[in-house]
């Protein structure tokens, strides 16, 4: 199995070993938003009951020393199923599990309310997260078949 993160320190640090003069963004120095986690296989059967799409989720933690405020940020895969952020800031340190299916939002709980399973666990996909502004803070990739989840 192959596991990728793509981070904007990458591309910093591509740039310093070809000489050129690196800055990292901003925001992705304050922030440091990252994917931690994404279950892709949900326990039993593939149904289009809640529970069995609610089995899947991407966990997102802000390790950074401030509040970020998520809104307009989007979760997407490949296929390009897409949840967009609405009003609602994760506090420093801490984990917001965003699940496919539907729920009711809590401070530690998004619902993406999709009817069907998002992330793929046969031929892989990747969990990317962007800002309001379509620019990628981070990224998870994996190969399949997966039994369970990704710790990216």
């Amino acid at each position: 199995m192959k596991f990728g993160r793509v981070v904007a320190a990458t591309a910093a640090a591509s740039m310093i070993m070809a000489g050129a003069a690196a800055v990292q963004p901003a925001e992705a120095a304050s922030t440091k938003l990252q994917i931690t986690k994404v279950y892709v296989n949900s326990p039993g059967s593939d149904s289009s009951s809640n529970k069995s799409v609610n089995g899947e989720y991407v966990k997102i933690k802000n390790n950074g020393k401030k509040s970020v405020s998520l809104k307009g940020y989007t979760l997407r895969d490949e296929s390009n199923h897409v949840y967009k952020f609405a009003s609602f800031t994760l506090s420093r340190g801490k984990t917001i599990t965003v699940y496919s299916g539907k729920g009711s939002d809590s401070s530690g709980k998004r619902y993406m309310g999709r009817g069907w399973h998002v992330w793929n666990n046969s031929g892989g996909d990747s969990a990317i997260l962007r800002n309001a502004s379509g620019k990628k803070i981070d990224s998870c990739t994996w190969k399949g078949p997966m039994k369970s989840s990704v710790k990216c």
